[in-house]
C-alpha cells in the first residue's frame, strides 16, 4: 500500500525508546477538555531484518491518551455488513473480534498500512497512542526464518501494555493529523540463548507532512558473494557510522539494497525521514548486526545528504 496523499494539518515528531522527541504545533480544545474536533491518521512501515522471509505482528486495537488523562480505546472488530472486512469501534466488539495482522517485511521501501484512518477526535494536545498487540496465541505474531522455520514472536509485557509511543502530539481543532510509525525489525528482533525469537520494538512515529526520503543505487561491485547489503542512515552529518547496539550513534532507520529484476540495478530507499542533515554508510555486512551485542561492522561510501520534505533525495554508492 503506497502512503496516503498528505493533508494539511500541523502535527509533532514522535520516537520512542531511544529516540528523540521533538513536539509539535497543534490546536487547542478537545484533547485538554474542549469540545472542537479534529482527524487523526495512523500508518505502519517497517525497516527491515535480513534474516527472515515474514515478520507477523498482530494488533488488536489501539488506545490514545489525551493530555487530561481521557483514553480514547479502539477495537479492531468484524464489520457487521462484511464478515470478510474488519472495522475499527470505539467501543468494545459486538461482533466477533478481527485482529489486524500485518507482514511488516512487506512494508519497507516506503511502503505503508493503515492502521486508523482519518478517525474523528477532540482536537487538542496528546499524551501518547499505545499499539495493542497479539502475543498468546498461535501464529498471532510470528517469524519465518529464510528457508521456512517458524517461530513464535515473544514481546515482553506486549499482551499487558502494548507498544507505547509516550510523546505527545496534536490533533488541530478542524484538521488534520497524519502519521507513520517506523517499526524497525533491525533494531528489535533478536534470539536469546535459548533459541527464543524476541521482539523489542523500536519505535520511531513521524509527522508525514514534515518527512522525506532518500533513495538510490549501489554499484553491482560493492555487492560480492556472501554480502548482505544495506544502507545504514544516521542523524546529523559527519557521522562516524557504527552498528546497532543501543549506544550512540545508532543509526535512525536503515535500508535494505536490493536487485531490481527489471534493470539489474542494486537500490535501496530508506523513506520517512525528517527534513535536515543525515549521513548515510553502506555495509555489507547487515547480517552479522545483533542489536544487543556491538558488532564490528565494515562500512564503505560514508557521506551527509540533506533531505527536504516531501522530496526523494537521490544518493548512488
Amino acid at each position: 500500500m503506497n502512503t496516503p496523499s498528505i493533508l494539511k494539518r500541523c502535527g509533532s515528531i514522535l520516537v520512542f525508546g531511544t529516540m528523540l522527541a521533538i513536539a509539535g504545533c497543534g490546536g487547542s480544545g478537545g484533547g485538554s477538555g474542549g469540545a472542537s474536533t479534529g482527524t487523526l491518521s495512523l500508518q505502519i512501515t517497517d525497516g527491515p531484518v535480513d534474516t527472515a522471509e515474514h515478520v507477523y505482528v498482530q494488533f488488536s486495537g489501539l488506545e490514545i491518551q489525551s493530555a487530561d488523562g481521557k483514553r480514547t480505546t479502539l477495537y479492531y472488530c468484524q464489520d457487521p455488513a462484511d464478515a470478510t472486512k474488519t472495522v475499527l469501534k470505539d467501543t468494545a466488539c459486538t461482533t466477533p473480534p478481527a485482529p489486524k495482522q500485518l507482514d511488516l517485511l512487506a512494508l519497507s521501501g516506503g511502503q505503508a498500512d493503515l492502521l486508523l484512518d482519518d478517525f474523528t477526535l477532540p482536537s487538542g494536545h496528546y499524551s501518547w497512542v499505545r499499539l495493542m498487540v497479539d502475543t498468546d496465541g498461535a501464529h498471532d505474531s510470528y517469524i519465518v526464518l529464510l528457508g521456512g522455520a517458524e517461530h513464535e514472536l515473544t514481546i515482553p509485557s506486549g499482551d499487558q501494555t502494548g507498544l507505547k509511543l509516550n510523546r505527545g502530539f496534536d490533533v488541530p481543532d478542524g484538521g488534520s493529523a497524519d502519521f507513520t510509525i517506523d517499526f524497525d525489525l533491525r533494531k528489535s528482533v533478536h534470539v536469546t540463548g535459548t533459541g527464543e525469537y524476541m521482539l523489542r520494538p523500536t519505535l520511531r512515529m513521524v509527522d508525514n507532512v514534515m518527512v522525506g526520503s532518500i533513495s538510490g543505487t549501489v554499484s553491482a561491485s560493492l555487492v560480492p558473494g556472501g554480502c548482505t547489503p544495506a544502507v545504514y542512515v544516521f542523524a546529523g552529518s559527519g557521522v562516524a557510522p557504527d552498528d546497532i547496539d543501543g549506544i550512540a550513534p545508532d543509526p535512525v532507520t536503515t535500508a535494505s539494497v536490493k536487485l531490481d529484476s527489471n534493470d539489474g540495478l542494486y537500490k535501496y530507499k530508506a523513506a520517512f525521514l525528517e527534513a535536515g542533515s543525515y549521513t548515510i554508510a553502506y555495509t555489507c555486512d547487515a547480517a552479522a548486526d545483533d542489536p544487543i551485542v556491538d558488532d564490528a561492522l565494515t562500512f564503505s561510501g560514508t557521506t551527509t545528504v540533506t533531505v527536504t520534505a516531501n522530496t526523494s533525495t537521490v544518493h548512488n554508492f
